[in-house]
C-alpha cells in the first residue's frame, strides 16, 4: 500500500468533513455537516484540525482549500455544545485542542484555533457560498485568501442578543465603519459586498466559484512550499507589527464580559430551553436569516 493509499484510507474513516484532491498540490476539505447547514461541533473541528496539520506536514500539498457541503459554507459554531455557546469558562466535552480554562474560555479558545491557522506553513483558501455566519466569518477570515459567491451572506447575528464576535477581525478586514454597522445591527453583506468591502478577494456566480477558485489555488501552488511560507510569513509579520494578534486577543476579554449582562444571561437561558426559538427570537424583529420571508 502506497502512503497516499493511507492517507485516503484515513480520511474514509472521517465522519464530519471531506478530504479530496481536485488538481496537483491541492488538497480540498469540505465541512460535511449540510443537514446542519455546516454548524461546526468539536467533532467536526477535531477532524478539520487534525487534518489541516496533517496537510501542513504533507510535501505533496502546496495549498489548501476549504468549503462547505450543501447550501452554505457554515452557519457556526454548534450552539448545543454547551461552552460553544460562548460563555463557558471551561469545555463542555472533549474540544479539539487544549486552551487553559476560566472566564472567556470560549473566545480563548476559538482565537487560539484561528492563529494554529494563520501560522501555518501552506496557504489557505476559503471558498465561500451561502450562509456565513458567526463562527463561519472566523473560520474563512482565517485562511490567506477568500473567494465568494455573488449572494452569499455573510454575517454575524450574535451580536443582537449575546455577544460581540469571539474573533474581532472585522474592523482589520473592513474597516471601522462597515464593521460598525455589522455589529451594531447583526446584519449581513452579501458577497459582492465582501469583496468591495475587503473581508473576500473576490466573488464570483455560484456556478463559477468552484472552477475560479481551484484556478487560483493552481497559481499559488506554482511557487514552492519553502518560499511561500516565507512570502506568508513576511505579510503576516506586517500586520502583527500593526498589532493584530494583541487586538484580536484583547477582544476575547470584552466577548467575556458581555455574558454577564443581564439580557444575555437572559438569552442565554432562552437557548438552553430551545435553539430554534432563541433564534428566531434573535432574529424574528429583524425579518432576516431563518425568519426571512415570515409575515
Amino acid at each position: 500500500m502506497t502512503e497516499f493509499d493511507q492517507e485516503m484510507l484515513v480520511y474514509d474513516l472521517l465522519e464530519f468533513i471531506k478530504v479530496d484532491r481536485p488538481r496537483a498540490n491541492i488538497l480540498r476539505i469540505t465541512l460535511n455537516r449540510p443537514e446542519k447547514r455546516n454548524a461546526m461541533s468539536y467533532e467536526l473541528r477535531r477532524e478539520l484540525f487534525a487534518v489541516l496539520e496533517h496537510a501542513d506536514a504533507d510535501d505533496s500539498v502546496r495549498v489548501i482549500v476549504l468549503r462547505g457541503a450543501g447550501k452554505c459554507f457554515s452557519s457556526g459554531y454548534d450552539l448545543t455544545q454547551g461552552s460553544a455557546g460562548g460563555g463557558g469558562n471551561k469545555p463542555a466535552t472533549t474540544p479539539p485542542y487544549y486552551t487553559a480554562s476560566g472566564i472567556g474560555y470560549w473566545a480563548r479558545h476559538v482565537v487560539d484555533g484561528c492563529f494554529r491557522m494563520w501560522d501555518m506553513a501552506k496557504p489557505l483558501i476559503a471558498e465561500v457560498h451561502g450562509y456565513c455566519l458567526a463562527g463561519g466569518t472566523e473560520l474563512a477570515a482565517s485562511c490567506d485568501l477568500v473567494y465568494v459567491a455573488d449572494d452569499a451572506e455573510i454575517g454575524y447575528p450574535p451580536v443582537r442578543l449575546m455577544s460581540p464576535p469571539d474573533n474581532q477581525f472585522f474592523p482589520w478586514m473592513i474597516g471601522m465603519r462597515p464593521a460598525m454597522e455589522m455589529m451594531l445591527t447583526g446584519d449581513s453583506i452579501s458577497g459582492v459586498e465582501a469583496a468591495e468591502l475587503g473581508f473576500a478577494n473576490r466573488s464570483y456566480p455560484i456556478e463559477n466559484l468552484e472552477d475560479a477558485v481551484l484556478d487560483v489555488a493552481e497559481r499559488v501552488a506554482k511557487v514552492p512550499t519553502p518560499l511561500q511560507q516565507m512570502n506568508k510569513r513576511a505579510l503576516h509579520r506586517q500586520m502583527e507589527a500593526m498589532g493584530i494578534r494583541n487586538g484580536v486577543r484583547a477582544g476575547t476579554d470584552v466577548q467575556a464580559q458581555a455574558w454577564f449582562t443581564p439580557e444575555v444571561i437572559d438569552y442565554v437561558s432562552e437557548l438552553r430551553r430551545g435553539i430554534t426559538g432563541a433564534l428566531d427570537q434573535r432574529d424574528g424583529r429583524f425579518g432576516d436569516y431563518r425568519t426571512a420571508g415570515r409575515a
